[in-house]
């Protein structure tokens, strides 16, 4: 066996990575809850809260995609509060798990052809998109964490997964 079909990063371990983190924020959060309103960019974005409603309404509509369900529109999305966006994000990381552990294999092959609000068309398999809900996450959330350094809230945790207690 090659290095890269031992070492590759599953689904599993990213799950437990990335719900550790959401676990970690979401308390950070209620004891800090002036955070939530540091500027981040514009838009849905413009604030460090409204970046977190972003990360698990994209990763909600790309599930549903995965679930062949229809696809929440993003003015239906109106969570504001600490607990109403963690909520979302645990309804979200639900879904995601019900088809990481349904789906049979020959489904991840399914390539889906969707509009996106920034990227026009895009087509791609079940695979792929399961794997770019992962990334965005983790990449949001580090923009999040240095955003959040930059305003004065330094006392975060290690982020990183060697730093984790994520067995591997």
């Amino acid at each position: 066996m090659t290095a890269i079909a031992r070492c590759a990063l599953s689904y599993k371990t990213l799950l437990e990575l990335t719900s550790a983190e959401h676990r970690h924020w979401r308390d950070w959060f209620v004891e800090h809850p002036n955070a939530w309103a540091v500027p981040f960019a514009t838009g849905r974005m413009a604030t460090v809260g409204g970046v977190v409603l972003h990360i698990f309404a994209v990763g909600l509509r790309y599930t549903q995609r995965l679930l062949d369900q229809d696809v929440t529109t993003w003015e239906e999305f109106r969570q504001t509060s600490i607990e109403e966006v963690f909520e979302l994000g645990d309804h979200a990381r639900g879904q995601l798990v019900h088809f990481l552990t349904t789906a049979p294999e020959k489904e991840l092959d399914r390539v889906l052809t969707f509009q996106t609000l920034t990227a026009g068309t895009v087509s791609a398999s079940k695979h792929k998109i399961a794997s770019n809900i992962f990334l965005h996450d983790i990449r949001h959330w580090g923009q999040i964490a240095t955003v959040l350094r930059q305003n004065g809230f330094a006392d975060q945790w290690a982020h990183d997964l060697l730093l984790s207690d994520i067995k591997m």
